[in-house]
């Protein structure tokens, strides 16, 4: 029986990776195909389902605060000693209302510094935290408020999930916009990371200026490297979480995907890691997304091109079965 690997990434506002890989996997099963569901992830929202799709573990959550000061209840995850946090259930752009709603100035990390506090209360040894759909450019300021006294962290393993490398003071210009931040506010909170990372280098030693990765989430992930958080590429610490690379070789056929494929899929985001692990391995991968860009370096299946964007929207998981479906009829007629 011909193996499938369903390796999706999430549908951004239509569909979770859990979703899209169970339409993967139905499609699968129709055409007689075995087929294993790999949801990935590369730091951003969808990491905790991810990681919990793998190695299980008990859904926890706490009320923090939100970006923008208000009582939210995230979710995070803990397996054995190992907690898994994405901050965007805690500091992100759409508990903000959008770029729309979001104070670019005012938003803050607080807390994400609460719910790692939480995690190391609850017995947390190592926590891996998911950066990605923030509304903060706060540097992680307000992440590391909430975690004085930062003596408490002794002996824990602060992991963080990057899916960018830009530089700490960069996270203004390249993230700004998508917050809200006109270029007035960009100009001032480029002057506030710059304060900051030298504020951070007198009073813990560590340089985050030019730091790949420290301008995650607006420069959290600069903030949390002052306090011994090892930064790492997120869709390879997932990709190891879930034993990706195996499970590729094994396959006859890779099937992965996300909301939009564009260049940035392929800059350490999980669609291109997919794909290359898939081209190491010498195994075919069929990427589908809701939409794609002309210049996309793979062929890709687009749901809006193939089914008009109101379906496309309305019904991702019936779109990409059907797409899936097609793929694997065309290949059960080849001689």
């Amino acid at each position: 029986m011909p193996h499938l690997l369903a390796a999706p990434d999430k549908f951004r506002g239509t569909a979770t990776a859990l979703e899209i890989a169970g339409a993967i996997e139905w499609a699968a099963h129709d055409a007689g195909w075995s087929c294993d569901r790999a949801p990935v992830a590369d730091g951003g929202e969808g990491l905790l389902d991810a990681v919990a799709a793998h190695v299980g573990g008990t859904r926890r959550r706490a009320k923090v605060r939100g970006p923008l000061g208000e009582a939210v209840e995230a979710e995070w995850l803990l397996a054995g000693r190992t907690a898994v946090i994405e901050m965007a259930r805690a500091s992100g752009l759409v508990l903000a209302g959008g770029p729309e709603g979001n104070d670019p100035m005012a938003a803050t990390t607080y807390g994400t510094g609460e719910l790692v506090a939480a995690a190391v209360s609850a017995g947390a040894r190592r926590v891996i935290i998911g950066l990605g759909g923030s509304a903060t450019t706060d540097g992680g300021q307000g992440a590391l408020e909430a975690l004085q006294p930062t003596s408490r962290l002794a002996g824990i393993k602060l992991v963080v999930a990057c899916d960018v490398t830009t530089a700490f003071a960069d996270a203004a210009e390249e993230f700004g916009p998508q917050k809200g931040a006109t270029p007035a506010h960009i100009a001032l909170l480029r002057r506030r990371l710059e304060r900051l990372a030298g504020d951070y280098r007198r009073r813990t030693g560590v340089d985050v200026t030019d730091l790949p990765g420290a301008g995650a989430a607006g420069g959290l992930a600069g903030g949390l490297a002052t306090i011994g958080a090892e930064l790492v590429p997120g869709f390879e610490l997932v990709a190891d979480l879930i034993d990706l690379p195996d499970r590729v070789a094994r396959a006859d056929l890779v099937v992965t995907g996300e909301g939009r494929v564009d260049e940035w899929s392929f800059r350490g985001k999980a669609v291109g890691g997919v794909v290359e692990l898939a081209d190491e391995a010498g195994v075919p991968v069929l990427v589908v997304a809701g939409a794609a860009d002309p210049g996309a370096p793979v062929d890709v299946v687009s749901l809006v091109d193939r089914f008009g964007a109101d379906r496309a929207m309305a019904d991702p998981c019936g779109c990409v079965a059907e797409s899936v479906a097609e793929e694997l009829s065309r290949r059960s007629s080849l001689p």
